[in-house]
Parts: structure tokens; C-alpha cells; sequence
């Protein structure tokens, strides 16, 4: 017998059956012989017989063969037993036969003392030995399972293996891994209706068919989930089992289960039978422990790639959906003479839900800017709506009121309560500077009046809110339009709520307010500045105030500023 020391132990001869993890007999820990050699040295020293025996009561002797040892049918022995334990397992003994040694009196007293040693230090070797076994065993199935998972390979895969892992060094007849809906906090069912199977060894189909649970009210599965091994010795005599019938059936005896949980979220289970009663040690529930958690890593980890591609086949789409929602903005400002423009969309996420839009009336100019309630898809779904609405109308409908009044009763029909827009419309002629307007709950259009001999104050600030509610909500809204004269010099900045709402570090909003003082700070500054310079020097303000913190919703700015005849 050697120690337990993987590189010192030869290799057993062709034919030799692995060690089992629950061994019946010393002979399963024999190598070289050196034990039963030792019993045969002290027989000749003693000139008593002491003999190694196995369970079965058969000598094991020393042999020049291909083997170091041999086993020998054999009498009983007339002496003093010593048995080898392995826990509550004797798996052999070192028995002294009776009489006097020659070495003298009160020798066997001695000798009875150090057979005594010998077998507790035999017995502790084996038990090092086991557990060196079942450490082995262990790093070879999460060595297996790590590998799949290194390939990334499929969930049932990963499961399968993990089952036939499982089985095989827990040295068990059958078993099954199920899976809770992936959604699931826990068991939800007094049945087995909420798991499903991914992965079976030896069992029939009508026990894996089976609507009732193992267990009264599925106290395994319970325990298993809560992060206990639960094992039962004998399922026969066991009051917690529910479908005894079944179980005698199917020939299952001893039992053993484990909870898959990743980060305290249960995800399956995986349980074990074997057609003999078996007492499981600690090793075995440690083993099972580790395997069941590496299953549970390998199934959330397979699951979150697969939510990976989704997601990232999501984003493409997204994607794809942002570009066509930046071809639907004007790619150019209109030429349209005594009218200098700009404008400026930055959206929170890719997907949003303010535009703008210029459109075309013959001589006139009409001018849009809206917001959807809500962001991403959703918003720009019903923006695209809401502004391919108002182009329809806006060409066919000359009063301004009755185009947002078509364009309210279109969204109210394709929308839900909660789904709606803001919207201010205006028409600039620019021959006259008459400005018409309809305001559909949106930010009120700001206009400045730039005198040519001082700095604009809030005493040049008008602001135009003539209109009605949101359009998207009451069908029977009507609404009212608005007529302002602009002047030479005037400066129209159209907005939406994201400028508003822009926060700095300490949480606190730009507003109207700030909006405000930073046209008015522009204007002030370059007088003549065109369109393009007054909206670059609003966002540089903004930038100013808010920093690198997050825009809370999308920014969208319109500029017109009227040229000096």
C-alpha cells in the first residue's frame, strides 16, 4: 500500500476496474503490496500468523506475479481481529492469530498494540487516498465543464455533460437535470410543470413524465433551491416521498439532488439515484455542490451570450433606424431670400423623438418643430408619424389651425392616451415678415428684437404660445393661430423642452431662463452675427453650464434670423 501521492502510485495492470469512490474492500487500495508483505514479515519475526484480510474474509498475501498481490480463499483466522475503517466502513482487517509469540512474555501485548496502530495508520492512508479520489474526480468533471464552456458551447451540451459527469463520479445508477422558465424566482407550481427537462440518464420515460414531484410539496426541489444537498438513503422509508409506487417501480433507492443558483437566482436542479441504499459522505455533497454550480455559471452564461446577439442584433436594427431618422431631417437649410437659418438636433439616445422640419408653401416658408412624449423607438416611431402628418396637410390646408386640428385628429385615431406630441407650425412670408403661427402645447417660439443702436434686453423678448393643448390626446381640440409682424433684425429661436431641462452637477436645470440670457448674451455680443454663429454660441452656453453630464432628453434648436432689406 502506498501513500496517498498520485506520482508514487503505478499504474494498475490491464483489465483493473477504476477505483470506485466508495470502495467495499482494501484490495482497492493495494499497489505494490507492501502491506501484505509487512503481515508476512511479522509472522516470521512473531512466529504468529498475521494475515491482511478483505471484507470477504479472503487472505491477501504477497506475489511475484504480474500483481504484488493476490487474494486467497481462506478459513476463518482464530485470533484478534483489527479492523480498517473508513468512517462507519470496515473494508478489511489485520487479523492476529491466537497463541504466544516467540518473543517472549507479555510480547503480544505489544504486538496487539502495534497491529493496532498499524491499522489505524493503513486506514488513514485509505481515507486520504479516497478523498485524493474523490478531488481528482472532481477537478475532472469542472474540468470538463470548463472546457465547453471555453468553446462556448450550447446550453444542452453543457448540461448533458454535466449530467453524465455528475453520474459517473458520484458513481451513481441514474439521474436528471431540469431547468426552472428562465423568467422564474422559484418554484411556482405544486407540480412539475414549471421545469424543464434538458437532460436524463437512465430513467423511464414515465418517471420523467411523471406530473407529480419526488417530495410532499417538493420539499427536495425546496431545499435544493435554498442552497442545501438533500440526500435520502432510502427513498422506500422515506414519509416525505409522495409517489412511493412509482419509486419502487422504477427501482430507485438512495437519492441525492443540488440546486443550480447563480448569484442567489435559481435556475435548475439536478438530481441523482442509485438502485441501492448508499449513505453520501461529505465529498460526495461537496462534489455535487461544485458541479451543479459550475452548471449553473455555464447556463447563465450561455444564456447572456445568446441575450448578447440578440441585443446586438437589436442595436444594428437601431441603428439602421437612427440613420433613416436623421434622412427624414432637412439635409440643408431653405434659400429663401431676406431669411437666414439654422438648426441643430442632438438626440439623448440614438433613436428620438424631436424634429424639425422646413417646408416649401410657394413664397412662404413653413417651419416645424416638435416633441413626442417618451424616448427611443417608441418616440420615433411617433414622430415619423406626426411629421409625415403635417407635411400631408400642411400642402393642402391653407389656415394653420385647421392643419395642427388634422394633424390631432390622425394621431388620436393611431395612438394610445398616454402617446403624444407637442408642436409648434409656423409661416414666415418673406416679402411681408408675417409670421402666422399655431402652438399645439409646445414650448412657446421665442423672437428677439435686435435694435441696431443697443443690446437686446428681456424687454425684446417676445414669445409666441397661441394654439391649444398637445395634439394626440382629444380629437375635438380646436385650436387657434397666431399672427406676428417680424422686423428686420429679429432673431426666431424655435425649441424644444430638452434645452429646458439640462442640468449641471448639482442637478440643477438650464431652464428657460438660462435659454433666455444665452440668446440675449449671443446677440449682444456679435450683432450681426447670422443664424449659424447665434445657435453655435446658444449650445457653446449650454455646454458651459451642463458639462460632460448626461443630456436628459433630446436638444433641438431652430434659428431664423430676418436680414436688413
Amino acid at each position: 500500500m502506498s501513500a496517498p501521492n498520485l506520482i508514487s502510485i503505478p499504474p494498475p495492470p490491464a483489465g483493473t476496474p477504476p477505483p470506485s469512490l466508495t470502495p467495499r474492500s482494501i484490495t482497492e487500495f493495494l499497489t505494490d503490496g507492501s502491506l501484505a508483505r509487512l503481515c508476512a514479515e511479522l509472522t516470521k519475526l512473531t512466529g504468529l500468523m498475521v494475515e491482511l484480510r478483505d471484507t470477504d474474509g479472503r487472505r491477501v498475501v504477497p506475489s511475484d506475479g504480474a500483481r504484488a498481490w493476490d487474494v486467497q480463499a481462506a478459513a476463518p483466522l482464530v485470533g484478534t481481529p483489527f479492523e480498517l475503517r473508513i468512517g462507519s466502513e470496515v473494508i478489511g482487517s489485520i487479523v492476529l492469530g491466537a497463541g504466544e509469540p516467540s518473543l517472549g512474555a507479555g510480547a503480544r501485548e505489544t504486538l496487539e498494540q502495534a497491529l493496532n496502530f498499524l491499522a489505524l495508520a493503513a486506514a488513514e492512508l485509505c481515507r486520504d487516498e479516497l478523498e485524493l479520489r474523490h478531488r481528482v474526480k472532481e477537478v475532472g468533471a469542472l474540468y470538463r465543464l470548463s472546457s465547453l464552456l471555453v468553446r462556448a458551447a450550447g446550453v444542452d451540451r453543457v448540461l448533458e455533460v454535466a449530467l453524465e459527469s455528475a453520474v459517473d463520479v458520484l458513481e451513481m445508477d441514474a439521474g436528471s437535470l431540469v431547468l426552472l422558465r428562465e423568467d422564474a424566482d422559484g418554484i411556482t407550481s405544486s407540480s412539475e410543470e414549471d421545469l424543464t427537462l434538458m437532460a436524463s440518464r437512465s430513467l423511464s420515460k414515465e418517471w420523467l413524465q411523471h406530473p407529480q414531484a419526488l417530495s410532499k410539496e417538493r420539499i427536495f426541489d425546496t431545499m435544493a433551491l435554498a442552497g442545501e444537498i438533500v440526500t435520502v438513503e432510502d427513498l422506500r422509508r422515506d414519509d416525505r416521498v409522495q409517489i412511493p409506487d412509482l419509486v419502487a417501480s422504477e427501482g430507485v433507492v438512495s437519492f441525492i439532488n443540488a440546486g443550480l443558483v447563480f448569484q442567489g437566482r435559481p435556475i435548475g436542479i439536478i438530481r441523482l439515484y442509485a438502485r441501492r441504499p448508499r449513505v453520501f459522505t461529505e465529498s460526495d455533497r461537496r462534489l455535487l455542490r461544485s458541479i451543479a454550480q459550475q452548471s449553473a455559471v455555464a447556463v447563465q452564461q450561455t444564456r447572456m451570450m445568446r441575450h448578447r446577439e440578440e441585443e446586438k442584433g437589436i442595436q444594428r436594427q437601431v441603428q439602421l433606424a437612427a440613420d433613416v431618422q436623421r434622412r427624414m431631417l432637412p439635409r440643408n437649410q431653405p434659400n429663401f431670400k431676406g431669411l437666414d437659418i439654422a438648426s441643430k438636433y442632438l438626440p439623448s439616445f440614438e433613436l428620438g423623438g424631436d424634429f424639425y422640419d422646413f417646408i416649401e408653401l410657394g413664397n412662404s416658408l413653413g417651419v416645424a418643430i416638435g416633441d413626442v412624449v417618451g424616448k427611443g423607438i417608441a418616440a420615433a416611431l411617433l414622430m415619423s408619424a406626426v411629421r409625415a402628418s403635417l407635411r400631408a396637410h400642411a400642402q393642402g390646408v391653407y389656415d394653420l389651425d385647421e392643419v395642427i386640428s388634422r394633424v390631432n385628429t390622425a394621431l388620436c385615431r393611431d395612438t394610445l392616451d398616454m402617446e403624444f406630441a407637442t408642436l409648434w407650425y409656423g409661416v414666415i412670408d418673406p416679402g411681408t415678415l408675417r409670421l402666422t403661427y399655431c402652438s399645439a402645447g409646445h414650448e412657446p417660439t421665442i423672437v428677439v428684437r435686435n435694435p441696431k443702436h443697443r443690446a437686446p434686453t428681456n424687454a425684446d423678448i417676445d414669445e409666441l404660445g397661441v394654439g391649444g393643448m398637445v395634439v394626440g390626446v382629444d380629437r375635438s381640440q380646436r385650436y387657434q393661430r397666431g399672427i406676428y409682424d417680424l422686423q428686420p433684425r429679429d432673431v426666431l429661436v424655435a425649441y424644444t423642452d430638452g434645452m429646458n431641462d439640462a442640468t449641471n452637477f448639482d442637478g440643477k436645470k438650464w431652464g428657460k431662463k438660462g435659454l433666455r440670457a444665452a440668446i440675449l448674451k449671443a446677440i449682444g455680443a456679435e450683432p450681426e452675427a447670422g443664424a449659424a454663429r447665434i445657435l453655435e454660441m446658444i449650445f457653446w452656453e449650454l455646454r458651459q453650464f451642463s458639462g460632460l453630464t448626461k443630456r436628459p432628453d433630446d436638444q433641438t434648436v431652430v434659428v431664423v434670423k430676418m436680414l436688413e432689406r
